[in-house]
């Protein structure tokens, strides 16, 4: 049983910077009453912002935060459930939300809403939806129980019988029936590969039975091939590998000695040349000259004549064995290419001894390697062995996968009998029609204290059925406002009977937010009155009203919210 002990809020709504102070426990029942804008149901919209994160009313969370604060919205509610004391702090502007149990603050997870749905299923296991059709009844922004859509009545039912467990298990049920469904697809094709190798190897088998003497003579055949390949190869080596090496060697030498006689004519030729300038600057100088320029003497003309008749002689001499030379150096070019040819010859020709030296190694490599493939031919009853080895552990994985998968398969059969089991037509119906007479009958007793005389059924689908004494049959939105509310009301009380009976999301907090200001009558009131006189004191209620006629002697105290500067606060009493 949740035991709602104490509420205080700040800033929030109205509220301003000083605590608002209430504590739930003091008092069976209390009467909230304030003017309108007071403040009176503030307390519910923080309470239900504490546990939830989200208030009673239609309001957004920035709407929340007090206006002329603008900051520092705060609000903590504090519960105890068994002996373990709990607090909840939630804040806005800064934004703050923490778990406190024991005195100790829970670890905080990486996002609000995990940590939120921790609070309510571990904690709370009421939902925002169960607390007010449990804990609240109001006029403002609240949402009966009979004008719940099917889903949500379910959900409130599910949470009031402690059967939503049941949703759960589905929902991980669902989850292992996904993995199991992959585990199958798995196996499937784990099998369908094994079948695959398996006729790989039986084909592979088949091979090595078709190996026979055929396909050793066409080994042996490429062998014999290749020899011949090879024996040419030898015989051409044979012939030419001693020519060329010789023929190498005399081009050679005789390369040498021609680069040294050509030498020794580029060295005469040189000289030549400079003997020509020699003699061509003596004739010049004669030619030019008449008096010697060292001794001032007068040159003999005949002297002169003589010595340029002289260095003309020597020039054409001189010119002569150039052209003479140049002849024999162009003889000389001539043989240098002749046996540069014939040097080139005897290079591709030894070129060609070294090539087929590499191509009889690589063939014999062949012949090795075709040698190899006869040994391994030769050694096929090994292969055998082993290939026939292989075959029998792929034969006992293709057993074991098999087994795997009738036990995958078995396991899936389980799960979706348990998940019929689990679905809302399956278990939890079976659980909700034990209740639902027990609901109908709490319900019928408390409209008959209410003085309303009609007989309300709920089926299994949570659809009403009334009739009234003339057994006309009616639905919900068939009546008045004020019987809408003794409806209402029979329902509240049911769903906290039933909550104390199964001590599932039980609490001793009850809350009426303007109940008695809207449509019940005098008589009504009274009934009203009366059912919330016969709570006993583990109940703790608040009547939130405005209505003059209510008697503070009827109830044992009294809370008075007034508003001072634009603030809501609790008038001392």
């Amino acid at each position: 049983m949740i035991r709602f002990e104490k509420l205080r809020y700040k800033n929030f709504l109205s509220s301003g910077n000083n605590f608002t102070d209430i504590d739930f426990t003091k008092s069976s029942t209390t009467l909230v009453v304030g003017h309108n804008g007071a403040g009176k149901s503030t307390m519910l919209d923080a309470l239900s912002f504490g546990l939830f994160g989200k208030p009673h009313r239609k309001i957004s969370k920035t709407q929340l935060v007090n206006t002329i604060n603008n900051k520092g919205t705060l609000v903590e509610v504090e519960f105890s459930i068994g002996t373990q004391n709990y607090k909840i702090v939630r804040g806005i502007k800064p934004s703050k939300f923490e778990i406190w149990v024991g005195g100790n603050m829970l670890n905080q997870s990486s996002h609000a809403k995990e940590y939120q749905q921790m609070l309510e299923k571990n904690i709370l296991k009421l939902t925002h939806k169960s607390f007010h059709q449990i804990v609240v009844l109001g006029s403002s922004s609240f949402v009966p129980f009979m004008q719940l859509a099917g889903g949500a009545r379910r959900e409130v039912i599910e949470d009031l019988l402690d059967i939503n467990i049941f949703s759960k298990m589905n929902g991980l049920l669902k989850e292992r029936m996904s993995i199991l469904k992959g585990e199958i697809t798995d196996n499937g094709h784990g099998i369908e590969l094994i079948k695959t190798k398996i006729n790989a190897q039986k084909k592979s088998l088949r091979e090595l039975t078709a190996m026979n003497t055929a396909h050793r003579k066409e080994k042996e055949d490429q062998i014999e091939t290749t020899q011949s390949e090879i024996a040419e190869l030898n015989d051409f080596n044979t012939k030419n590998m001693f020519n060329a090496s010789t023929q190498l060697d005399n081009v050679s030498k005789k390369l040498e000695s021609l680069n040294t006689k050509k030498q020794k004519l580029i060295e005469f030729q040189s000289t030549f040349k400079s003997q020509i300038k020699t003699v061509v600057k003596e004739a010049k100088f004669f030619d030019e000259n008449e008096i010697c320029p060292t001794c001032d003497q007068a040159i003999d003309d005949t002297l002169r004549e003589t010595k340029k008749s002289d260095a003309q002689t020597r020039a054409k001499e001189l010119n002569d064995a150039i052209t003479k030379s140049k002849e024999e150096m162009d003889k000389y070019e001539q043989t240098q290419n002749e046996l540069t040819t014939s040097y080139e010859t005897a290079r591709d020709l030894q070129n060609a001894v070294q090539s087929n030296q590499s191509t009889i190694a690589r063939l014999q490599r062949d012949i090795d390697r075709i040698r190899n493939e006869i040994d391994e031919m030769s050694d096929t009853n090994s292969q055998f062995a082993e290939a026939n080895a292989e075959l029998e552990q792929l034969s006992k994985d293709l057993e074991s996968k098999q087994d795997e998968k009738y036990t995958l398969h078995e396991q899936y059969s389980y799960n979706q009998v348990s998940s019929e089991l689990l679905k809302d037509s399956g278990i939890k119906t079976k659980i909700i029609k034990q209740y639902i007479p027990v609901i109908n009958q709490l319900t019928n007793q408390y409209l008959q204290i209410l003085d309303f005389f009609v007989h309300f059924d709920l089926d299994e689908s949570f659809n009403e059925t009334i009739r009234s004494r003339f057994r006309d049959n009616f639905s919900y939105d068939s009546f008045s406002e004020g019987e809408k509310q003794r409806i209402d009301l029979s329902l509240l009380f049911t769903w906290r009977q039933i909550a104390k009976m199964k001590n599932s999301v039980a609490t001793n907090l009850l809350i009426l937010d303007e109940t008695f200001d809207s449509s019940l009558d005098d008589d009504g009131v009274d009934n009203l009155m009366k059912i919330l006189y016969s709570l006993g004191e583990e109940t703790n209620v608040f009547v939130i009203s405005h209505k003059s006629e209510l008697e503070d002697a009827q109830f044992q105290r009294k809370l008075e919210f007034v508003k001072e500067k634009n603030f809501s606060k609790l008038k001392a009493a």
